[in-house]
């Protein structure tokens, strides 16, 4: 038998399922189809590699995925954000914890935790083979026979499958015996149909609400993100965006991204609040121009100038002489705009996807396999998903320690 444990996949659970499983004197052999293991990590957090997130209480943790939290709820107490960055910390690499909760090596530099990981598996004694595409896996009487496109074959008592969010992972897992819940982009920017918008790419709002209606109904669909929001070339981007379009994935993917998004741009102030600043600046601008004296200073003066167009002021319009309707035309416009989504963003090689193999057909206490017994899964072939900040290579991080073999959680009653 060529190896004890074959892994498909050379990202981040892989390695760390590898590392885990030779370090428990198994014979592990990792199967990477592209020309560098590790490729997503070192992409991570704009190359930087948010390791993971400082929440470290597992009920509060699993909020932060939108699909998967509840299967995750045992496997992060097992191996969480704290077993995460002492498994690095002691491994000579030193962490920052950032206001928001994100982990990243303290040289930003993502390469510091692919190397840590490269080295870790080589001390194991684990065997990398790059460009070594799987074709097939069947079950053989003492194990598994793994095929590669080259025609080579390999046997194995035990193989995981950690092949991400692409298809033939997921191919291979359907042919042997999983259901595969239909993958869907998750994490990714909206297109929307307004040049206006459009035309102050680069602009960003610090505290933005953004919630989805049902394109031409005016019915609210239920999901509602708080936080930064980011004006591109293409629509809107930034951390709001990016979480409003995990939670909403399928729903968008089934309305064809086509949506209708209302956009609060000062989520901090009631709409209440929002008329008393416009009375109290009337009062005080006196023949100051509406378009150029904002009330609110974290709107940049561009946008400002574009809200106040759209509210159907003039230019020439004057505070002092600011017309009621107007004003209260504006007010409604900063509490709600509403604005066509026309489609998502471009979807960067770094974002996840929603869906993968059911999450009841695996046993989350060891990763095996419950439709095949001695095949293991981990990392994004599962149906799981997080937020950005860190959430989803954590959930990698777990699932692979699992699955090579972190000490079996007990039996619950």
């Amino acid at each position: 038998m060529d190896a004890d444990l074959i892994v498909v996949g050379g990202g981040a659970a892989g390695f760390f399922a590898a590392i885990t499983a030779a370090g428990r004197g198994a014979r592990v052999i990792i199967l990477e189809r592209g020309g560098q293991a590790l490729a997503k990590v070192r992409i991570s957090g704009g190359g930087r590699c948010n390791v993971t997130n400082a929440c470290l209480d597992p009920a509060e943790l699993i909020m932060r995925y939108p699909r998967g939290g509840v299967a995750l709820r045992g496997p992060l107490t097992r191996f969480g954000p704290r077993e995460t960055m002492g498994w690095f910390t002691t491994r000579g690499v030193v962490l920052k914890s950032e206001p928001d909760g994100r982990v990243f090596p303290r040289s930003d530099d993502a390469g510091e935790i692919t190397g840590c990981l490269e080295e870790a598996a080589h001390r194991a004694g684990v065997q990398t083979r790059l460009r070594a595409s799987v074709r097939a896996v069947t079950r053989a009487e003492t194990g598994f026979t793994v095929e590669l496109s080259n025609g080579d074959k390999l046997s194995s008592a035990r193989v995981l499958l950690a092949t991400g969010g692409a298809a033939h992972g997921h191919a291979l897992a359907a042919a042997l015996g999983h259901t595969i819940v239909p993958p869907v982009p998750s994490l990714f920017t909206f297109e929307v149909a307004d040049t206006t918008l459009t035309a102050l790419s680069g602009l960003s709002v610090p505290a933005a609400r953004v919630r989805l209606t049902a394109p031409g109904q005016g019915r609210e669909t239920g999901h509602e993100q708080t936080g930064p929001v980011l004006i591109t070339h293409w629509g809107l981007s930034g951390p709001a965006i990016l979480r409003l379009s995990a939670w909403a994935a399928r729903a968008l993917a089934e309305a064809g991204y086509r949506a209708e998004l209302t956009l609060a741009w000062l989520s901090r102030l009631s709409p209440e609040a929002i008329e008393e600043a416009l009375t109290a600046r009337k009062r005080s601008a006196g023949a100051q121009h509406v378009v150029t004296q904002s009330p609110f200073g974290e709107l940049p003066a561009r946008l400002w100038r574009r809200l106040v167009i759209k509210a159907g002021i003039l230019e020439a319009q004057t505070w002092a002489k600011l017309p009621r309707d107007r004003a209260r035309a504006l007010a409604a416009v900063l509490t709600g705009e509403r604005l066509l989504i026309t489609g998502k963003g471009p979807f960067k090689e770094e974002f996840v996807t929603a869906g993968g193999v059911d999450l009841d057909e695996v046993d989350f206490r060891t990763m095996e396999s419950k439709r095949c017994p001695g095949l293991f899964l981990a990392g994004e072939i599962l149906d799981i998903d997080g937020l950005t900040g860190g959430f989803n290579l954590q959930a990698a991080w777990t699932t692979g320690a699992i699955a090579g073999g972190l000490p079996r959680a007990p039996a619950q009653p």
